[in-house]
């Protein structure tokens, strides 16, 4: 709704509005442009106008979908899913990725993963068992390896800590 009324105030037509991008129906101006890029900045919003950016956010958007709003991860490899959903092949977006971003898609999908945890664990509505397993890892001692590694301390104490803040989604 806020990406349709900055493009209503402009004067622009909208013929679809999804989830990162926009089809405009004509030709915008430079002015138009820089009122959309102002526009948008105003409302917490960026233009990302080419199809690489476009495309990366695509991915991240996909791994936060998967890993914070997904009540189970599929049972699949995390390659094939997001290959799957973006309709791309990996090693393309792979490759993509790390030159934008300066890390792999597996490291991003980890750090998700431990938020997700951290969050999990912070509810304390689910033992490390259960987490471990709605995480789609392949053991508690997986899991628990690998949040140690992210974070420097063990998954019990960081339930024990439980003043310790989140890390915002954005800044993952």
């Amino acid at each position: 709704m806020i990406v349709q009324a900055i493009f209503d105030k402009i004067g622009l037509t909208c013929e679809v509005i999804d989830l990162g991008e926009v089809d405009v129906q004509g030709i915008i101006s430079a002015g138009q442009l820089e009122q959309l890029r102002t526009g948008l900045l105003e409302a917490g919003l960026e233009l990302i106008d080419d199809k690489k950016g476009v495309l990366i956010e695509k991915v991240k958007n996909v791994i936060v979908e998967l890993v914070h709003y997904t009540d189970e991860l599929p049972k699949m490899k995390n390659s094939d899913y997001i290959s799957s959903k973006l309709q791309y092949d990996y090693t393309y977006l792979a490759n993509l990725f790390s030159e934008a971003e300066g890390t792999t898609i597996e490291k991003y999908i980890i750090a998700h993963k431990i938020e997700r945890a951290k969050e999990l664990l912070r509810y304390d509505e689910l033992n490390l068992t259960q987490i471990s397993y709605k995480l789609n890892y392949s053991s508690v001692a997986h899991l628990s390896n690998q949040f140690k590694k992210v974070t420097g301390i063990t998954p019990s104490y960081y339930r024990q800590l439980k003043h310790q803040g989140r890390t915002a989604l954005e800044n993952v």
